[in-house]
């Protein structure tokens, strides 16, 4: 199944939350001011010649910035996805929360469903430099025994461990019990010494009894059989460990080792004997965790792996139904984090509300203590509130798993529930039904307009001769959801579709009791589709492809290299329906990237989101307006489900349409792929907080453009033709220009910008010389002429944790530089900002009491600029 997503995003799950929060930290403990007693004496000389900006060396073991853990995903795709079959419930809720792909299995029969991961961490370059270098092969651990093979394991590293996940029982004897009590006993000699850190190889010793585990499993002749013996090392090495001290350390250090020990105790099927060690990491964790993200993959550990297939052991089950506290741990995590919801680690919110509701449904005597649990966290999620993830996730494995209790939780035919709360706008449009959240009366009737005239639009295109015979599905309904975030809380738990896209068509056409549906959003500047539904035409062809055009359901008709056509139809349609020019398309044009050969080879796994849409626009549009025999001798073969002999009509073409195809990427870059009327075009600048935008806008055919609207993405907006905007926060915001030409034709096109903060402004400094900074002060009006310095210095207090120096406004360009001890300059500095412009900053912690000591170096001349400096 194809969908319209990136891989990492897929690999992580479905639901991808689409708006990012900064993590909530403890505020700076300031000391209070200390006087100024004397100024510094000018211990060195100003430089009498121009010197040269050096950079700050790199240091190679400084440790690389720390990655948030995602929710899933960050925005997300805003392209629609391929068209797809309904998931079946086990299957949401696999794609919704999975794992990776190499997750250890119990003994017990395989859950359908497991909570979601957070996304994996990046290896730092020289990580993956020593993975790379590394002898890591089975044959690699085949060949030892006993101390050897502990010893070559410590020196491993993790990835080339997890690597072993993939060798599929292909060397028989890695894995016997003999090597996995040698590496137990290991195990169990390092816990009693826990450092707190990796630095003894411990974490590799338990990435492999995890993948001995799944091995087992998996492939058991590989492994042979596993007994008690086995069980009670690993518990015996899993005791020494959380026995000690460092497993609750609160560091980086201490969050890679934890999560694969408590994987561990999954893999080794025990959880039930580590009920306080679960709940006891749930209890501690609080938001001061999210600056030190592997102790949120820790967290996230517990949830995802033991609190969820611990549910299908029975001695997990009977714990619990002896010792409930852990479920009223879950219960509060979830309820007492929903300010996590939103943020990048909202997994743990949503995955605490999973673990709840599976473990109601895990037997009678849990059930009775756990659904009142289940009901507290629901009633605390309500829905079309920023606390409606929780709710949901809650929902769907309350009603999969402990479905007898539905009614007790009100949440009988869920799907239903969700959709008269969230989609209440109704109306029948021929055989399309439309559900929507917002659009108002007049917009769905534009919508449903649109559709109706789309479908002879359509049919001119392709030129089908009717409905397919035996694809049912003739009947569709459209979900359409007012924005993003909703999109992607309620959609896939409605219509069982992936979310991490703008909008995706969901049917099998060959299934006669199987519904058709396809699901999209609203964008508040999105002036080119109707009613602002992003990528409804697109989506409707799909529909409309997979009636008349593609026999089968999606498994047959991508079984040959046919995505070109599929969404270069989609895209093709789309646009010129609407009569919007593909932006993109013309910029990839110009670029010759691909051969017309190469294109009709375009599979799901060779290709990216520009291969697959912007050229396969190009590749249809070529194709439909210059051979469009050759396009209806395809079609003839695929409507009758003979795909290898559609694919064979284009494939026999060889490279003979290459070179034309090549002539027709230079006209179409060059104009020829204009569509009439406006098409708005614009570059964009950043500097700090401020984006200035400049028109570029194309009229093509008669008419000119007279109106310019800008939307900032931030609630403000602009009609002026080259407007600039100063935003109030630092972030990522969409400016989208919509033209207007005088016979009221439209075109709007988007941009991202990212900005950093907006410079804050600070009252002066009130010290008596004018070099001299101060708390929580600034100074402006600074200047220098290209090659000299402008000097400045504060005296910093004892107790001191943290000195943020920026600059900002004037004109030039103007390098910031400090220095702990001396004058600082571009050759004697501790640190610097050195970016283009007169906006810098730079930050010091913990620096020691005493004056410091600051540099603005003219690169170009400067003047106008404020310099400010909190502490």
């Amino acid at each position: 199944m194809l969908l319209r997503t990136r891989l990492s995003t897929l690999a992580a799950g479905v639901v991808a939350c689409c708006a990012t929060a900064t993590a909530v930290l403890p505020a700076q403990a300031f000391a209070a001011p200390a006087a100024v007693t004397a100024a510094p004496a000018l211990t060195a000389a100003a430089p009498t010649t121009t010197p040269t900006p050096t950079p700050t060396p790199t240091d190679p073991n400084a440790p690389a910035a720390p990655t948030a853990p995602t929710a899933g995903a960050t925005a997300g795709s805003e392209e629609p996805a391929a068209p797809a079959a309904p998931l079946p419930p086990a299957l949401i809720g696999e794609r919704l929360m999975g794992g990776p792909a190499t997750t250890a299995a119990t003994a017990a029969t395989a859950a359908p469903v497991a909570p979601k991961s957070l996304a994996p961490q990046a290896l730092s370059g020289s990580e993956a430099a020593a993975a790379a270098a590394q002898a890591c092969t089975p044959a690699d651990f085949a060949a030892r025994n006993g101390a050897d093979l502990v010893a070559f394991i410590k020196s491993s590293t993790p990835e080339c461990i997890r690597g072993l996940y993939s060798s599929g029982g292909a060397d028989p004897g890695i894995f016997r019990q003999s090597r996995m009590l040698s590496v137990a006993a290991a195990f169990k000699d390092l816990a009693a010494g826990y450092t707190g850190d990796n630095s003894t190889g411990i974490q590799q010793l338990a990435l492999y009894l995890q993948v001995g585990y799944y091995i087992q499993f998996y492939y058991p002749d590989a492994a042979g059989p596993y007994t008690g013996e086995l069980t009670t090392a690993v518990r015996a090495a899993l005791d020494a460990f959380f026995a000690g001290a460092r497993w609750h350390d609160v560091t980086e250090g201490n969050g890679i080792v934890l999560r694969d020990v408590v994987w561990l105790t999954d893999s080794a099927n025990v959880q039930a004997g580590y009920l306080g060690v679960y709940k006891r990491i749930l209890d501690d964790y609080n938001n001061s965790y999210n600056a030190v993200p592997k102790m949120v993959g820790a967290v996230n550990s517990v949830l995802q792996y033991p609190l969820w297939r611990g549910n299908s052991n029975q001695d997990f089950v009977r714990a619990v139904a002896a010792d409930p506290s852990l479920a009223v741990s879950l219960a509060d995590f979830a309820i007492n984090h929903k300010d996590l919801i939103g943020g990048p680690n909202e997994v743990l919110d949503t995955n605490a509300g999973n673990d709840l509701a599976r473990m109601a449904g895990s037997g009678p005597a849990v059930e009775a203590l756990v659904k009142p649990l289940v009901r507290k966290v629901l009633d605390a999620a309500p829905l079309l509130t920023p606390a409606a993830p929780l709710y949901v996730h809650t929902a769907v494995q309350a009603a999969y798993y402990n479905s007898g209790q539905c009614s007790y939780y009100d949440i009988c035919n869920l799907p239903a529930k969700l959709t008269s709360v969230v989609l209440p706008h109704q109306l029948v449009c021929d055989n399309r039904t439309i559900q929507a959240q917002a659009l108002s009366a007049e917009e769905l009737a534009t919508v449903c307009a649109s559709l109706r005239n789309q479908d002879a639009f359509f049919h001119g295109v392709v030129k089908d001769n009717g409905p397919i015979p035996n694809q049912y599905a003739q009947n569709v309904t459209f979900g359409i959801f007012a924005n993003k975030t909703d999109y992607t809380t309620y959609s896939w738990a409605i219509f069982g579709n992936d979310t991490d896209n703008g909008g995706q068509t969901v049917m099998d056409a060959t299934d006669p009791n199987k519904l058709a549906a396809t699901v999209m959003y609203q964008k508040t500047w999105n002036n080119n589709d109707p009613a602002r539904v992003w990528n409804l035409n697109h989506e409707y062809t799909h529909y409309l492809d997979s009636i008349y055009d593609l026999k089968g359901n999606y498994r047959t008709q991508m079984s040959v290299p046919d995505i070109w056509w599929v969404e270069g139809l989609a895209e093709y349609v789309s646009h010129s329906y609407r009569g919007a020019t593909d932006t993109d398309a013309m910029a990839q044009a110009a670029k010759h990237t691909y051969k017309l050969s190469t294109l009709f080879q375009s599979t799901p796994g060779n290709s990216d989101s520009t291969r697959v849409y912007p050229w396969g626009y190009l590749a249809t549009r070529y194709m439909v307006e210059k051979h469009p025999a050759d396009v209806q001798a395809m079609l003839a073969r695929f409507r009758v489900g003979d795909y290898p002999g559609g694919y064979a009509v284009y494939n026999s073409l060889g490279t003979s349409y290459d070179a034309d195809f090549d002539a027709w990427l230079d006209a179409c870059a060059g104009g020829a792929c204009y569509n009439p009327g406006p098409t708005a075009l614009f570059d964009t600048s950043v500097n700090g907080a401020t984006v200035s935008v400049n028109d570029r806008s194309v009229q093509t055919g008669s008419g000119r453009i007279t109106a310019w609207h800008w939307t900032f993405g931030d609630g403000t907006s602009s009609d002026e033709r080259n407007p600039s905007h100063t935003y109030a926060a630092a972030g990522s915001y969409t400016v989208a220009l919509t033209t207007t030409d005088d016979t009221g034709r439209i075109s709007t096109t988007p941009a991202t910008v990212t900005v950093t903060a907006a410079p804050v402004v600070l009252p002066a400094c009130t010290e008596q010389r004018a070099d001299a900074m101060g708390r929580n002060c600034s100074r402006g009006g600074r200047a220098a002429t290209a090659g000299n310095l402008d000097y400045l210095y504060v005296y910093l207090p004892a107790g001191t944790t943290t000195l943020k120096v920026t600059t900002s406004g004037g004109t030039g360009t103007a390098h910031l530089y400090y220095n702990a001890d001396t004058w600082a300059s571009p050759k004697a500095f501790t640190a610097s900002s050195t970016g283009t412009g007169t906006t810098q900053s730079l930050t010091v912690t913990n620096p020691t009491a005493g004056y410091r000591y600051l540099s603005l170096y003219a690169v170009t001349d400067f003047s106008g600029v404020t310099v400010s400096t909190q502490f």
